[in-house]
């Protein structure tokens, strides 16, 4: 056995901690820049947020769920671009901090994705026709599941094995309106992972290798509201719609214009004005309480 000299052993942990140091350093800064950041976009943004938005609860919420986001402190100079992802949720009136959507760090590139949870809220509110329920449910293996029209009639029959822990073979949304009508779409595991290796932003992301379930509820669920006539309030709430999607049926080209032209050269006006937040003296305001919010 190799014994290395103490010295080298002190310089090693000496690195190390100097390392952990820095991360930790950038990740306060990219919290503090981005707080500052998203706090000028709310105020400029106001007429655009939904009604009766609590913009000082978001933010601090929204904040709290970055402090636990690994791979943060990656994002260092890239902090307007991380409040814009953040505000995508707010034109929505979704909740990090409620697992409503995410902001996902891939490398140095900060992403905006809707959870299950979000797309059902979204439907529901923003539905033309009133929805009276509306969800996605996983069919494993042993499951019955029958669809059919009776009567010129369509209907879905569904009875799982309670617990049923079986392999996936597939997956169905279903909305109910007020006024007695109904649509549903299935997809089977076969569609599914078509589309998620087609089509996702990331095949292999955290997101589908974890929750592969939810992924796939989220997926039919979004096929599903297709056919539902949703009237948002504003562009930008359709547009952070569209960008909530873990995945992009569309033209990747017309796709990239499109969010040049509603975002990436909106906010290109905005950095002229708000460069300075990125500069180290500008990182000393304090985060702002809502307790009384």
């Amino acid at each position: 056995m190799i014994l290395m000299p103490y010295k080298n052993i002190k310089q090693i942990n000496f690195n190390i901690e100097r390392i952990w140091i820095k991360v930790s350093d950038n990740k306060t800064l990219v919290l503090k820049n981005t707080n500052s950041f998203l706090d000028n976009m709310l105020k400029k943004d106001a007429e655009a947020l939904p009604k009766g938005f609590n913009s000082l609860r978001f933010k601090q919420n929204a904040l709290t769920v970055l402090q636990d986001t690994a791979g943060l402190e990656k994002l260092r100079g890239n902090e307007f671009t991380l409040a814009r992802t953040l505000m995508k949720g707010a034109f929505l009136g979704l909740d990090f901090f409620n697992k409503e959507c995410y902001c996902i760090v891939y490398g140095n590139k900060a992403d905006f994705q809707t959870d299950y949870k979000g797309e059902k809220k979204l439907a529901k509110k923003y539905s033309v026709n009133p929805i009276k329920d509306i969800y996605a449910k996983l069919v494993r293996e042993g499951d019955l599941f029958e669809e059919g029209v009776k009567e010129g009639q369509q209907f879905i029959n569904f009875k799982p094995i309670p617990f049923n822990t079986a392999p996936i073979i597939g997956v169905f949304a279903v909305v109910y309106f007020q006024d007695g009508s109904m649509m549903y779409e299935t997809m089977s595991k076969e569609e599914v992972d078509y589309i998620r290796d087609t089509f996702s932003k990331q095949p292999k992301g955290a997101t589908w290798t974890k929750s592969y379930g939810e992924m796939a509820k989220k997926t039919v669920l979004r096929r599903l509201c297709k056919h539902i006539e949703l009237d948002f309030d504003t562009l930008e709430q359709r547009k952070a719609w569209e960008d909530g999607a873990d995945v992009n049926f569309n033209n990747k080209s017309e796709k990239k214009e499109v969010e040049k032209s509603i975002f990436d050269m909106d906010t290109e006006e905005e950095k002229k004005d708000t460069d300075t937040v990125n500069e180290p003296d500008f990182i000393e305001a304090d985060y702002e309480e809502a307790n009384n919010a």
